[in-house]
């Protein structure tokens, strides 16, 4: 059963006092499975029981509520005592954008399954029921958006010791539940990954104590200090500067902010029932040299770092570190759009662009596959419809005129074919195929009713070329690019990955009626689209970048002149959206426009990848604007300096700078294929798969270039460079000069 209270408007602390069966010798394992309703931290006698934080995460409550095993044998001694601390997490707490709470249910509650062994085979259980108390806990206030209150004085050690109870408690109650949702992790859970202490401590114009800790982070600050019980320290969190002081505009209604009471006696804060994006703290109740001593913690899910790339251009060598730092901050239990501000939801179309680039710098495949199992029990339960978000908390907020109604949309929805494709891509592993399969399915026949008669997708609302550079502020959608041939573009790519999954799982009648529905997919873009001297409707640079990337033209060369012709127009600076950029340079690149994506990678001009490296950028940012070049923020209200979409670009870099290419799924056959050029003279990559560790390098000099690849046992590549044919290499070292 499921013990919750209603009456505690702070964080409850559940207990439970636990004595071991007498005569079965002594325990030889101890396991004990947990979950909630809110995020929990679980103790035996004080001791944590695990690494994680912020535990179950946040997926579909509704069809979905996560639980861990701990292995907890080393913490019994014989008489003990389990807590377990519940906060308003996801369950209860403020989501989205537009306002509301306790989506999920008003009430917070923990399910728990001790199992102890002992070494004559005997079991003893003990279970969440209600003879279980709990308690006000320490913490006043916990809210993801708007931070947490901890007040030191009302800590108390009996909590955490046997017969140590004291008499403010509560009696449990017993809440509706329905066990069937519960389920394993499929990913690993968030933990603490990183400390940073602050590179700089100074006061403001306006007297306040800043604190720079040198990077944009996820997670909190955690400190130990003394002194009067009552008084408090506060602090704020944000991402950037304006003016010298806390930029905390961007964070919209979110107040970021943490409040911690002293209790007179020497005390350790770390507010884990919250998470802040910041790189900045205003700290109000410690000095300037007591500021010097906290420290920020960096969470996100454990996930294995796997790819690395590295060049001769500083510049790129930032840009790649923010994406990277965009992914850890954006992977905390869910794919994300951003983690500071009043949203933090996981948006469909991001990852769906974004995907190739986290697949290579980490292990994403269990972590999207536990997202991906949510996003079809959401699609399902909406009757084939894949929702702009997952977990769809979008549905339960009010209905609003300038908002969208649900609809299948291009790019978001295609996330239900996309990035099932790219993990198989990536690792090999059929086995998301086959769990996503119907949902890519459901998905591709959704949009296949939706196609005008013309045989186009140009219906509904669609996001189009989301955030093109050159629409208005205030209206993100109004893009150069039309938005059906937008939409037409990612309909014939979702169909034509469906139609090969069919293939891959031996669907061999699914795959034929697809690749046909691809088929006339194509027909109908060219008819309705592509004039006879191959300009594309609307003649923007999106439209020719999706036709390339996509294969929906036949004359590739003269699409490849047009989009070259139009980013030299530009003066090489960012003229795509989120539709368009992250497939702009290959379009270029298998042209014959090398030189052309070079340029456009290299651009410092604003709007350009590297014009935020060159205001400071320590992550990717929502907007190419997101700063203005005299250091004031973007005016509109979407603004956000911690969004890993435009580091899509990144796997461009891994494949065409580094030269590191899957031939086959999960690199069991690589094609090394590095493409120097930009006035770079150097590259080194390196990518551990599912088979050892593939490297690839190369430099430039006197006249020469020196390729070296090493290859695990077993792998082969091919190794494609300019001026010479392609040769096979097997698992082992090979260095090829030119």
């Amino acid at each position: 059963m499921i013990t919750g209270v209603s009456e505690l408007g702070s964080a409850p602390l559940f207990r439970t006092e636990i004595t071991l069966d007498d005569g079965h010798g002594p325990v030889t394992a101890a396991t004990l499975r947990i979950s909630s309703l809110g995020v929990h931290e679980a103790r035996i006698n004080g001791r944590p029981v695990g690494d994680d934080v912020l535990s179950p995460g946040w997926s579909s409550y509704e069809h979905r509520l996560r639980y861990l095993t701990h292995d907890v044998t080393a913490l019994l001694t014989g008489h003990d005592v389990l807590t377990v601390l519940v906060g308003n997490g996801w369950h209860r707490g403020r989501l989205g954008f537009m306002g509301g709470r306790a989506f999920y249910g008003d009430r917070l509650g923990v399910i728990a399954d001790l199992e102890i062994t002992f070494a004559d085979g005997h079991r003893q259980t003990v279970v969440t029921d209600e003879t279980w108390t709990a308690g006000g806990s320490d913490v006043l206030a916990d809210d993801l958006y708007d931070g947490q209150t901890v007040d030191a004085r009302r800590r108390s050690a009996k909590w955490h010791v046997a017969g140590g109870e004291p008499e403010w408690f509560l009696p449990v109650k017993e809440l509706d539940f329905d066990a069937s949702v519960l389920t394993p992790y499929l990913s690993a859970p968030v933990t603490r990954q990183d400390v940073l202490a602050p590179v700089k401590v100074w006061k403001s114009p306006a007297g306040r104590t800043l604190v720079d800790f040198g990077q944009n982070l996820v997670g909190w600050i955690r400190f130990t200090t003394t002194g009067p019980a009552g008084s408090e320290i506060r602090i704020r969190h944000a991402e950037v500067l304006e003016d010298g002081e806390l930029g905390a505009r961007p964070l919209r209604d979110a107040q970021a902010t943490d409040r911690f009471i002293l209790s007179g006696a020497e005390d350790f804060f770390e507010p884990t029932m919250t998470f802040h994006g910041f790189r900045y703290a205003e700290i109000t109740g410690l000095s300037e040299q007591e500021a010097l001593d906290v420290e920020a913690v960096v969470v996100h899910t454990d996930l294995t770092r796997t790819g690395t790339f590295a060049c001769s251009d500083d510049l790129l060598n930032q840009l790649h570190r923010n994406v990277v730092w965009s992914t850890k901050g954006n992977f905390l239990d869910l794919p994300t759009d951003c983690p500071q501000r009043n949203e933090r939801l996981g948006w469909t179309g991001d990852i769906a662009v974004f995907a190739p680039s986290a697949a290579y710098l980490f292990d994403t495949g269990p972590f999207l596959a536990d997202w991906l199992a949510d996003l079809a029990a959401e699609q399902k339960a909406a009757g084939g419809l894949v929702p702009f978000v997952i977990p769809d908390v979008l549905k339960y907020l009010p209905d609003v005129p300038e908002f969208p109604a649900p609809d299948s949309t291009a790019f978001w929805s295609d996330a239900a074919v996309w990035v099932p494709w790219t993990l198989w891509q990536a690792y090999g592993d059929r086995t998301i195929l086959e769990h996503q399969y119907d949902s890519m399915t459901a998905h591709v026949r959704r949009v296949e009713t939706l196609l005008s008669p013309a045989g186009v997708w140009d219906t509904s609302f669609q996001f189009g070329d989301w955030l093109d550079p050159d629409a208005p502020p205030d209206n993100p959608a109004k893009a150069k690019a039309d938005p059906g041939v937008v939409a037409t573009a990612a309909c014939y790519r979702s169909a034509t990955i469906t139609a090969e999954t069919a293939a891959v799982l031996g669907r061999q009648q699914d795959a034929a009626g697809f690749r046909d529905l691809a088929a006339r997919i194509r027909a109908a873009f060219n008819e309705q689209y592509v004039s006879a001297d191959g300009t594309i409707v609307s003649d923007c640079a999106t439209v020719y970048t999706l036709a390339l990337v996509f294969g929906l033209v036949d004359d590739e060369a003269t699409a490849g002149r047009r989009l070259a012709g139009l980013v030299a127009d530009s003066g090489y600076r960012i003229s795509t959206g989120f539709a368009g950029t992250p497939y702009i340079l290959d379009a270029l690149t298998r042209t014959g426009h090398l030189d052309v994506a070079y340029r456009l990678l290299l651009e410092r001009g604003c709007p350009s990848w590297l014009y935020p490296v060159t205001m400071g950028a320590t992550t990717i940012w929502e907007r190419w604007d997101s700063m203005l070049p005299d250091g004031s923020i973007n005016p509109g209200e979407m603004t956000s300096f911690n969004h890993y979409a435009l580091g899509a670009v990144a796997d461009w870099m891994h494949r065409v700078i580094g030269g590191i290419a899957p031939l086959e799924p999960g690199y069991s056959r690589v094609l090394i294929a590095p493409r120097p050029g930009g006035g770079l003279t150097w590259s080194r990559a390196g990518l551990e798969t599912r088979h050892g560790r593939i490297e690839v390098s190369w430099r430039l000099g006197d006249g020469e270039l020196t390729v070296d690849v090493t290859l695990p046992a077993g792998v082969t590549g091919v190794l494609s460079l300019p001026g010479r044919d392609d040769a096979e290499l097997s698992g082992g070292v090979h260095r090829v000069i030119v």
